[in-house]
């Protein structure tokens, strides 16, 4: 279903006259402090039910802090049906501004599926700067209508009916049509990529995750190269076909080019697309390969962005590859003391058959690389380290040009998405030292990201890099904003922030 965005009103009398199904308001004072006063809209709110707004918010210990929510039945005394409070905190704008805006947005939009609502009226007073973050709040809605639910029985889904989005801030109207389309992009592209992560293994495939990229770039009039295993072969892909030996599951490396007629960078974005890592001879517990399906998530960004990105006809030229395959233990898998060239030349000693990530990319790097592009970035769920460092919300930024990481991290602050600025020291390199091949393909524990972006590193020479460790934010445990459980679609909202930018 479509779900129509636009502005309405925001002056306090003529939203509480919109005949809604639920009018949301973000809320960030502290309603246990009898001291505090309301803001014009929400006295306005009090007043139109008797004096009873603040009593309630007492008895439902809400304090408008994040996560908290509380609804209300208007019982004809408001033009909406239902009022809905989500706490937001009180504290001043900052640069977490966006990600406010769109766990706010989020849970209004997740909440107006769960009580059936078709049409909704958004007013933040005095919380957010709305106007300059309207696409971040559309963006919140879109999401936070999303689910995984087709594995479920009929009976069991939660329809969206959510088709009237107003959103009640003063915004200049140009402005606003930019925002909402964005948004509407954005978070297509987004959904797209949680659908792919949230795939079982058995469905998304190399095969089908070529099928995917194919779809996106019919659509989008973009050009496509699938690579089949004989193919990479012809290529000298020795590392990515090692990873993809055992497995029944042929490997397929996907190409995608769009190209505007008046480019002002070429960019190339690199995904790691590992269907399902078992971890091959170094096999993981059961409970390490239980998410393991999300092993692609760096792919399904890269992939999923591209759609947007023809959408919009950003005047880039944006290559988006994905060598996709699946780490599997059988008699043909590859082994530890093995040793492969990769399509860049230098020979690779593997001493863990469950750095596999680091493999595939080497060679989508070098292939890459040799599109001769302004900037490349790759995008892979490749350690546990980086979770270890950062925890699971925040992805681990490495990179060998400061300049192009700190524009990429604006990027990404504007977006909501959080990431940090991670060191390549390299001193950690003499761990990858082999005494019979050029590298092996991991050094110690300690600084196992690290020595991760360091191997990586010795595939891009001189071109500006950007490597995004994003295993921990790739996958969320529970709803959170506008984050459903499941695939989040991390990256694909900076991926698009950033190349925006690029295109002017």
């Amino acid at each position: 279903m479509t779900i129509q965005t636009r502005l309405s009103p925001a002056e306090p009398t003529q939203i509480l006259s919109l005949a809604v199904d639920l009018l949301t308001i973000a809320t960030g004072f502290d309603a246990n402090d009898a001291k505090s006063t309301f803001d014009p809209l929400l006295a306005a709110i009090d007043t139109a039910l008797g004096g009873q707004l603040r009593a309630l918010f007492n008895e439902e210990r809400f304090r408008g802090k994040p996560g908290q929510s509380v609804t209300l039945a208007t019982l004809g005394k408001l033009g909406a049906r239902r009022v809905l409070f989500i706490g937001v905190g009180a504290e001043p704008e900052s640069d977490q501004a966006a990600a406010r805006a769109l766990r706010f947005a989020g849970t209004a939009g997740r909440l107006a599926v769960r009580c059936s609502a078709k049409s909704m009226a958004l007013a933040c007073p005095g919380i957010l700067n709305a106007a300059n973050l309207l696409q971040s709040l559309a963006e919140g809605v879109l999401l936070g209508t999303y689910a995984f639910d087709r594995y479920f029985d009929k009976d069991d889904r939660v329809p969206v009916l959510l088709s009237d989005v107003q959103f009640c801030v003063t915004a200049d109207a140009a402005l606003a049509t930019t925002a909402f389309k964005r948004a509407q992009n954005t978070a297509a592209a987004v959904s797209n990529a949680r659908d792919m992560v949230n795939e079982p293994a058995e469905v998304m495939t190399p095969t089908r995750m070529a099928e995917i990229a194919t779809e996106i770039a019919s659509r989008g009039s973009m050009q496509i190269q699938v690579l089949d295993r004989d193919a990479c072969e012809k290529e000298g892909m020795g590392l990515y076909l090692a990873v993809g030996r055992g497995s029944a599951q042929p490997p397929k490396f996907i190409h995608m080019t769009y190209k505007h007629p008046a480019p002002k960078k070429r960019i190339v974005l690199v995904g790691k697309g590992v269907t399902f890592d078992s971890g091959g001879h170094s096999l993981k517990p059961s409970d390490g390969m239980l998410d393991m399906k999300t092993d692609m998530a760096g792919a399904a960004a890269v992939i999923s962005a591209m759609q947007a990105i023809a959408a919009e006809q950003l005047a880039v030229e944006v290559h988006a590859i994905a060598a996709c395959c699946e780490n599997m233990l059988s008699g043909s898998a590859y082994r530890l003391g093995d040793v492969y060239r990769s399509r860049a030349g230098k020979t690779v000693e593997i001493n863990n058959t469950d750095a596999e990530g680091r493999l595939t990319l080497a060679d989508a790097l070098s292939f890459g690389i040799d599109l001769k592009p302004d900037q490349i970035f790759d995008f892979a769920t490749l350690t546990g380290a980086i979770v270890v460092a950062l925890g699971s919300h925040t992805a681990g930024v490495m990179t060998n040009a400061d300049d192009v990481r700190t524009n990429f991290l604006s990027a990404a602050s504007a977006t909501g998405e959080p990431m940090w600025p991670m060191p390549l020291p390299s001193r950690l390199k003499e761990q990858l030292k082999s005494e019979v091949a050029d590298m092996k393909n991991t050094g110690e524990r300690w600084g196992g990201a690290l020595t991760a972006g360091l191997f990586l590193k010795e595939f891009v020479g001189n071109t500006p890099w950007v490597h995004v460790d994003l295993a921990g934010p790739s996958r969320a445990d529970k709803d959170f904003g506008h984050v459903a459980r499941g695939g989040s679609g991390f990256a694909v909202a900076t991926i698009l922030n950033y190349l925006r930018g690029i295109s002017g």
